[in-house]
């Protein structure tokens, strides 16, 4: 397919099409010829987006509100929001510091569109509390600096970033706080906040089926068992999707946005491509206790956790340790989620990880500080060793595949501008980003993204956790 877009000739143009005895209109035509040899795809082409999490969704509405007609999704859930995306939760921080402006900056686009109709609902911009405490490592402390230096340069973020050098400045902001905030240093950004993962991901969704984008959910029918393929060496591509119900489903792109679960069905991700687990834990409020803390900021505390204003529909308060998580690696150094063939310790999470959130809550509201943990349990994303996201062609299928993965824990934030990017490379043919591009080199069996800034210790195996369930005598389903 050739499109030419309609301009001016300029003089010079001109001059030498009289030239030559030609029209600038004909010579404008010739020009545009010589330099779109690549085909476009047509936009009634049918398109597979394998997986319904938040990148998925996101693809999906940006490749429709392109005028993309031809949009099938396919989820292993029966619903969505899916138990198997990363965003299966009640909030996730949307935040913008960075060690660098190019996040920082995609990351005040995101929040710029998180404020639009079709995403405002599950906004919530109660800012943005980062700190470390008193017996914080150098490392936590080196982070926090970064982030701080991130945005108070910024000129959109720094009006409202405030630094925050003992308890009374910190309860200016968070006022619920009654605990002694020993040692606690840090800073308050007022852009920022948190969204309702699990509701953006139903309400994405239902938006996207009322534009026609269709759905194929359930283990039977949703479920990609592999991607089908034609042709060999130069002439390889994708043409389809199998599924688990044994169909097959035509597709001139097929794009992976499966999460943790990518390197099952592209194995070649699983080299630099790893599923990493992170701790969740709730306490239980009363209605009251919900009110009180209405409207906290995000808390985040660089080396023990971060916690939410608690959900008003199910009175839950959000903790998450902070640390560098859990992997699943095989004998040739790819990690997976478990799934249903080894499934980890039920509403259990690590001993190291517990201690860290009881420091939290007793420095930040000790009158909860013994309250039960309940719904406890590791959450399963897709995780690179250098944090950069992977938006590109899987080689050697003329561009008939998109692999979207590297979530690595910030991806979330970026789900109302996401599929723009998408839309982009499927148009221009290529990743002209190269943090974003294919990664050639092969991680497996380095230290997993343990030397990135933000985050405080080594990966673990869920091995280890497992075999910590059990001698904790828990009931562990193996």
């Amino acid at each position: 397919m050739i499109i030419i877009e309609a301009g001016n000739v300029g003089c010079g143009y001109a001059n030498l099409c009289y030239y030559h005895g030609l029209s600038p209109s004909i010579f404008l035509v010739l020009r545009v010829l010589s330099i779109s040899t690549t085909p476009l795809m047509s936009k009634s082409e049918p398109i597979v987006i394998v997986g319904g999490g938040a990148w998925g969704l996101s693809t999906a509405l940006h490749l429709r509100q392109s005028e993309y007609t031809d949009i099938t999704v396919f989820e292993t859930a029966d619903s969505i929001p899916s138990r198997y995306s990363a965003a299966y939760d009640i909030n996730k921080i949307v935040r913008a510091e960075y060690e660098e402006s190019f996040y920082t900056d995609l990351a005040l686009q995101a929040i710029q569109a998180w404020k639009d109709p079709l995403f405002g609902p599950y906004y919530h911009e109660t800012g943005y509390i980062v700190a470390t405490s008193g017996s914080a490592p150098a490392k936590a402390k080196n982070s926090l600096e970064t982030a701080l230096a991130s945005v108070s340069k910024h000129p959109v973020f720094a009006p409202g970033i405030e630094a925050l050098n003992n308890s009374d400045k910190f309860k200016k902001y968070a006022w619920q706080i009654t605990g002694p905030l020993k040692g606690f240093t840090g800073y308050f950004n007022r852009l920022a906040g948190y969204a309702h993962s699990a509701n953006a991901l139903h309400g994405i969704f239902l938006h996207c089926a009322t534009l026609g984008i269709k759905f194929v959910l359930g283990k039977s029918a949703g479920t990609v068992t592999e991607l089908v393929y034609e042709g060999q060496g130069s002439a390889r591509r994708c043409t389809g999707v199998h599924t688990a119900d044994g169909k097959t489903h035509a597709a001139a792109k097929t794009i992976v946005a499966s999460g943790a679960w990518g390197a099952s069905l592209v194995p070649e991700m699983g080299r630099f491509v790893t599923a990493r687990s992170w701790s969740v834990a709730h306490i239980q409020l009363t209605e009251q206790e919900c009110d009180y803390l209405r409207g906290l900021p995000v808390i985040n505390v660089r080396d023990l956790g971060f916690f939410f204003e608690p959900d008003p529909a199910t009175r839950l308060f959000k903790l998450c340790p902070l640390g560098a998580g859990f992997t699943n690696t095989d004998k040739i150094g790819t990690s997976l989620p478990p799934m249903d063939r080894i499934p980890p310790p039920q509403d259990f999470i690590p001993a190291e990880d517990e201690i860290k959130l009881r420091k939290l809550v007793a420095e930040t509201f000790p009158w909860m500080a013994d309250r039960p943990f309940v719904d406890k349990k590791i959450c399963w994303f897709a995780d690179t060793s250098d944090s950069e996201y992977c938006i590109d062609f899987l080689p050697d299928t003329n561009n008939s595949v998109v692999i979207l993965s590297g979530d690595s824990g910030h991806g979330f934030k970026m789900m109302p501008i996401f599929g723009k990017w998408v839309v982009e490379l499927l148009e221009n043919g290529k990743q002209s980003i190269d943090r974003w591009q294919w990664k050639t080199k092969d991680e497996r069996g380095q230290s997993w993204g343990d030397s990135v800034s933000w985050r405080i210790g080594k990966s673990r195996e869920l091995s280890d956790l497992i075999d910590e369930a059990r001698r904790g005598g828990l009931q562990a389903r193996l």
